[in-house]
């Protein structure tokens, strides 16, 4: 008989079930796949990270697969285009803040090397790994979301409240916030 896996009870489809299978929590150091995460982040705000989820694969597309020296030239007709674009969210603080925000990217790039060396200096290098043992324990943010905030609108990013913060250092496992009855917990080092 195949035991059940015990998961986070957030997940409640195929789409998001994989993603916290898979995505969710595991450490990334890949500049573009954080520029992705926090571009997806900034999207979602007073939306449901499914919503945004369902469209992964169209923004993908509509931003050339996040290719923030490609997205820093976008102008004016490129904006129009993703305003009509059905595939992701069509709201234009949020299209003209993904093209912002690629121009700050690279400015930090330049700066640190790489997004991945600035990005996870907010926690000395390595993941925090909590152990909650209900969803009711997980914060919205924490002093290391608001300090990470507080720098990226210094310099220039935009839709980086401290509340997008942690849910990207979530997302690209700055921190380990699977419960610790979730088998994903220890896959994500909560084990070590």
């Amino acid at each position: 008989m195949k035991k059940e896996l015990i998961r986070c009870p957030w997940p409640t489809n195929e789409l998001s079930t994989l993603y916290h299978d898979t995505e969710w929590g595991v450490p990334v150091h890949d500049d573009r796949l954080l520029f992705e995460y926090l571009i997806l982040e900034g999207a979602q705000a007073g939306l449901s990270w499914q919503t945004v989820l369902n469209k992964r694969e169209n923004y993908r597309a509509a931003f050339d697969n996040f290719d923030a020296e490609k997205i820093a030239r976008y102008g004016e007709a490129k904006v129009v285009k993703l305003m009509n674009d059905s595939g992701i969210i069509r709201n234009q603080l949020k299209i003209r803040s993904a093209i912002q925000n690629a121009k700050a990217f690279l400015k930090v790039r330049e700066e640190f090397g790489s997004f991945d060396a600035y990005l996870w200096r907010f926690v000395e290098g390595k993941p925090i790994i909590n152990h909650r043992k209900s969803m009711e324990e997980v914060p919205a943010q924490t002093d290391i979301s608001d300090a990470m905030s507080k720098d990226l609108l210094k310099r220039g990013f935009k839709f980086v409240g401290s509340t997008i913060c942690y849910a990207n250092m979530q997302a690209v496992g700055m921190v380990n916030d699977h419960l610790v009855s979730c088998f994903r917990h220890k896959e994500c080092g909560g084990g070590l």
